[in-house]
């Protein structure tokens, strides 16, 4: 049985206190072998919900408890820029080096960032606070896009529905993405219908406005090509600047961002639909070796292609 550690600071939001205990316990409910246990640990001292409104809050756990944790989680809370209480730092550091995997959602990202483990590696946290993420903690690659980004064992996303985000995430890690999806689906299905609608019109209006539609479709039919910021903005009819300006007011990324995230979704397709060899699923992805796809994926997903696919195929026989 693996154990989620959750590290309860003063002032989170009452949906990331309960948000893992919903994701785990729904995906252990549906899924025979799926076993979780998810534990509450604080340091001394009065802690309470943020929000939706004030309520105060007892943990049976210590930070002594995260010592046998599978996984952390920091979640979102009040002053997050301020130094992290006693003790929080030691023992997030100490759960890295035992090879604890750790997961931080929105606010909670700038107490990992305070332990300096996300130094040199990507990380992103909600959109209104990524450029202060970036000043505060120059060392760290910010994503200003707000999905969840894995680096290594370290899992970060923007607050909200991140915090479901990353339990997703680490639940495809275990048990595969069927088990995750299947437990998204049960979980989310009434909302994210109503979300799609939603999310449909917010394209539908920057397209109007950037224009940029028909090269994002044209971009992904070509993947495969050696594909330059002036080959798009060529396409697009516009300068470079403008097209930077146009795609991160559409993306939130800027050209090349933005195409290295669909080339990698290009290539975690063909490695779960094809026996395509690694060489060869770079090469249709678009990069320029598999020592290129190689690494990129791994920055992104904390593992190889080889061992994705062997996760999620098993049946599949060795390729690549």
């Amino acid at each position: 049985m693996s154990v989620i550690a959750i590290l309860v600071l003063d002032g989170l939001p009452g949906h990331h206190l309960t948000t893992p205990g919903l994701v785990f316990g729904t995906a252990a409910r549906e899924h025979p072998g799926v076993a979780y246990e998810v534990r509450l640990c604080a340091g001394p001292g009065p802690l309470g919900i943020g929000l939706p409104a004030p309520l105060p809050i007892a943990v049976p756990h210590g930070l002594e408890d995260l010592a046998d944790a599978d996984v952390v989680l920091v979640p979102g809370h009040d002053g997050p820029r301020a130094q992290p209480p006693p003790g929080v730092v030691d023992a997030l550091r100490g759960a890295a080096a035992r090879g604890a995997r750790i997961g931080a959602v929105g606010t909670g990202v700038f107490t990992l960032a305070a332990t300096g483990l996300l130094d040199g590696r990507r990380a992103t946290t909600g959109w209104r606070h990524t450029e202060e993420l970036a000043r505060l903690h120059p060392r760290i690659e910010v994503d200003p896009a707000g999905s969840v980004v894995t680096d290594g064992p370290f899992l970060t996303s923007a607050g909200i529905f991140g915090g479901m985000d990353v339990c997703l995430r680490l639940l495809a890690q275990d048990h595969g993405e069927r088990t995750a999806g299947e437990t998204s689906r049960e979980l989310l299905t009434p909302l994210l219908r109503h979300a799609d609608r939603v999310q449909e019109d917010i394209d539908r209006e920057r397209a109007g406005s950037a224009g940029i539609e028909p090269t994002l479709r044209w971009l992904k039919a070509r993947l495969h090509l050696p594909l330059t910021p002036a080959d798009i903005a060529a396409h697009a009819g516009i300068s470079v600047s403008s097209l930077n300006r146009r795609f991160r007011a559409r993306a939130g990324v800027s050209p090349p961002r933005y195409l290295l995230r669909l080339r990698l979704d290009r290539a975690r397709e063909l490695l779960l639909d094809t026996d395509e060899p690694v060489e060869r699923v770079a090469a249709l992805s678009g990069f320029t070796s598999a020592a290129s796809l190689r690494r990129h994926f791994s920055r992104q997903t904390g593992t190889t292609p080889r061992a994705y696919r062997a996760r999620h195929r098993p049946a599949t026989s060795p390729a690549g």
